[in-house]
């Protein structure tokens, strides 16, 4: 009995000390984040500049408001941080169990996981903020003065950073789903259809605004993605 019961305890102990080393990474990017706390928020007020209040800049109205904004952006930019490390993590707890073809492919697919994501992050600031901020901060303007709390602003943009990094993870997820042999390459081929209508409701979904044209700029990269996706499925050869 014991010795059946000594590898699962070997191996939740290296799961914990992954998991504490994925924790120290998003503490580290967390700090680092906190001390560039100041040119950190020019960078996300940029694409509404001149629409936040009559100063240019966002308002905050609680005492505590400042504070709480300023973790919650250094947690998020810590997370972002610690992606690559807990992706290696994630396959090194995996590796005995993986082929030596399958280990590299997943070592592989580690800076691969960070550039999507990275991508995501970068359409979502210079392509989709833009328009969607102008929309959102200019409707009304002639009856009323936009005066924005930074709590409200820097939630809608994290937000919006952050789902669009995870849909650019698009094609990544279909490689590994057809690599492991959980989804058959021709489902993703005949599922196109239902991913054109997942791409029009993640676009109602993630953007805020109702226009069409805002739908339009995050469901069009989801469709070209799952396109990108079904191309790598077929790149598996999987026997």
């Amino acid at each position: 009995m014991t010795d059946t019961k000594r590898p699962l305890r070997m191996h939740l102990q290296e799961l914990r000390w992954r998991l504490l080393k994925v924790v120290i990474a998003v503490i580290i990017g967390a700090i680092i984040a906190a001390i560039f706390f100041e040119p950190l928020i020019k960078i996300l007020e940029k694409p509404a500049a001149g629409y936040l209040s009559e100063t240019g800049k966002p308002i905050f109205t609680d005492v505590t408001e400042m504070v709480a904004i300023t973790v919650k952006i250094a947690l998020m930019a810590g997370f972002v941080f610690a992606t690559p490390v807990l992706a290696f993590q994630i396959i090194m707890f995996m590796s005995p169990g993986l082929t030596k073809s399958e280990r590299r492919y997943a070592l592989l697919l580690v800076p691969g996981v960070l550039v999507c994501f990275g991508a995501g992050m970068i359409f979502a600031y210079f392509v989709l903020l833009p328009p969607m901020l102008a929309f959102l901060l200019n409707f009304g303007s002639d009856l009323a003065i936009p005066m924005i709390r930074i709590s409200t602003y820097m939630n809608l943009v994290i937000t919006l950073l952050f789902w669009m990094g995870l849909v650019f993870e698009t094609p990544i997820t279909m490689f590994l789903l057809t690599k492991s042999g959980i989804v058959d390459k021709e489902t993703f081929r005949k599922g196109r259809r239902f991913a054109v209508v997942i791409a029009f409701v993640l676009g109602a979904l993630i953007t805020p605004t109702f226009d069409p044209f805002n739908q339009t700029l995050v469901a069009l990269p989801f469709i070209i993605l799952y396109e990108a996706g079904i191309w790598l499925s077929k790149l598996t050869n999987r026997r």
